[in-house]
């Protein structure tokens, strides 16, 4: 529990608490300095030995009260309505054709257990089964098309035909051309086979080679890597930085190296599966609060102070609040002001997931802690990919310097992975470069600024990050704008039925 002016005795007695100390813990960062419950509880009223609670001051809940403005556009009514009908009526036939199917009436095209493997444990759940074979199946020719070109504004598909519902393709070989693109992680147009940033990549792959086939603790670590770590550092504003090769493993491999057993990670509930694939493998106890909801997170905060614990009842050693920069699937924005001023008052840590929005939000590109005008040092461990805006592969994590030297001899990403290929951190420091302005041009300026064409066109938008390059999208002469019937262009879009 933590003291109030409300809460602290009159007669100066103050009653004994159980801190953390401040000796560093083997992960290299210092205990939190976490208030645990009291070996001897102070004298009470006995409805408030019941429960004990910690007062809120009035200038934390006109905090979390005050409105939070994304830019959302609300859909339709009638097209929710028809969709929703779509699926009904599609989970309707879908009962009465599994009907046909269980008396042989149809034929079944989709993976079973065997009749002998009957009374095992099923191996697939009966709704996603269901959802696959009758939902999904109907419906796929939208998703997984094949490219054979740049995954930029505009795109070929190979054309495909299917003769039995879906089940199977066959290809047609001919190529649907200038297909618009909605769904790939190009945000900025930096993944393209021409410009500044194809020629570094090509002319460092000529010099390095494609691969470095060592890991960066042996022979794999090259002056390229250097200068990529001290780049990032440089455009985040903090201390420190280190690279990894995959972006995915940047956050299911050094969250277990951060947290531990009696550590205690407070994730939201729409996060990554990265992130949840991370913190399960560490070991540590977790707890969902709801998406963007900063009562609930301070209430497991406040829980977590006062209960310690399950058992034993002692502090936790450390607690680490895990959320993203915009969430990848509903393209919302953390609370981040609110989040961090939650970590600062119970004395957590934030993990920070910039994967969507570094690069792509805030006025200079910084992601959501450029978009609020915060502090980087407010935020201990700063993550993000390069998959995205830089339209290369890889991630990063970056914060103190302490912490950065830690992660490099204890987290199984940098021990044991392969080191980032020469031109992939071409490709990275070189669009990163065109985005802070050291290139000498004004490209990294005019790029992510598509919603003015989504505007203009009369579509809804609903997302805030979309893969269309300034060239293609921001002027008003782009085709959209000029198209009578929109609903006849072929779009993809990348978010799964």
């Amino acid at each position: 529990m933590i003291e109030s002016p409300a809460t602290k005795p009159a007669n100066g007695d103050a009653c004994q608490r159980v801190k953390n100390g401040v000796k560093p813990e083997r992960n290299g960062w210092v205990k939190s300095l976490h208030r645990g419950q009291p070996k001897h509880r102070c004298h009470r009223e006995e409805e408030e030995e019941e429960e004990e609670e910690v007062q809120v001051p009035s200038q934390h809940v006109s905090l979390y009260s005050r409105p939070f403005d994304e830019s959302f556009e609300e859909t339709p009514m009638l097209v929710a309505v028809l969709t929703y009908m779509g699926y009904g009526i599609l989970t309707i036939f879908g009962y009465l054709r599994d009907f046909l199917r269980y008396w042989k009436i149809e034929r079944c095209h989709i993976a079973r257990e065997k009749e002998e493997q009957k009374d095992f444990v099923p191996l697939y759940q009966d709704f996603e089964n269901f959802y696959t074979r009758n939902v999904y199946i109907r419906i796929r020719d939208n998703w997984n098309r094949p490219m054979c070109s740049v995954p930029g504004a505009k795109m070929d598909l190979l054309e495909r035909a299917s003769h039995d519902c879906n089940w199977t393709f066959e290809y047609t070989g001919q190529i649907i051309q200038d297909v618009i693109n909605l769904g790939s992680y190009n945000y900025l147009g930096f993944a393209e086979n021409s410009g500044p940033c194809v020629d570094c990549a090509a002319e460092v792959t000529m010099k390095y080679g494609v691969g470095v086939a060592s890991t960066r603790q042996e022979m794999g670590n090259l002056d390229r890597h250097e200068e990529l770590e001290k780049l990032v550092a440089k455009f985040l504003g903090v201390e420190s930085a280190m690279a990894f090769g995959m972006g995915f493993a940047t956050n299911s491999m050094n969250i277990p190296a951060l947290s531990g057993k009696g550590c205690l990670i407070l994730s939201d509930e729409l996060n990554h599966a990265s992130l949840v694939l991370g913190a399960r493998l560490s070991g540590s106890t977790i707890r969902v609060f709801k998406h963007n909801n900063m009562q609930s997170l301070e209430k497991l905060l406040r829980e977590a102070i006062v209960h310690g614990q399950p058992r034993t009842h002692r502090p936790w050693k450390k607690i680490l609040i895990v959320v993203e920069g915009i969430f990848s699937m509903e393209g919302s924005i953390v609370r981040l002001p609110e989040v961090i001023a939650l970590k600062k008052r119970y004395r957590a840590y934030l993990y920070l997931d910039e994967a969507h929005s570094i690069g792509a939000l805030g006025s200079r590109g910084r992601g959501v802690v450029d978009h609020f005008s915060l502090d980087p040092c407010d935020v201990d461990v700063m993550m993000g990919t390069f998959t995205k805006s830089f339209g290369a592969a890889g991630g990063y994590i970056a914060g103190k310097k302490e912490l950065i030297e830690y992660l490099r001899s204890h987290s199984h990403s940098a021990v044991y992975a392969t080191s980032m290929s020469p031109p992939v951190m071409e490709q990275i420091i070189t669009s990163m470069k065109c985005i802070m302005g050291e290139d000498g041009t004004t490209i990294g300026a005019t790029r992510g600024q598509c919603r003015r064409g989504i505007h203009q066109a009369g579509l809804v938008l609903q997302f805030s990050l979309y893969s269309l390059s300034a060239e293609d999208f921001c002027c008003p002469e782009f085709t959209l704008s000029g198209c009578t019937n929109p609903a006849s262009l072929i779009i993809i879009d990348r978010h799964y039925p």
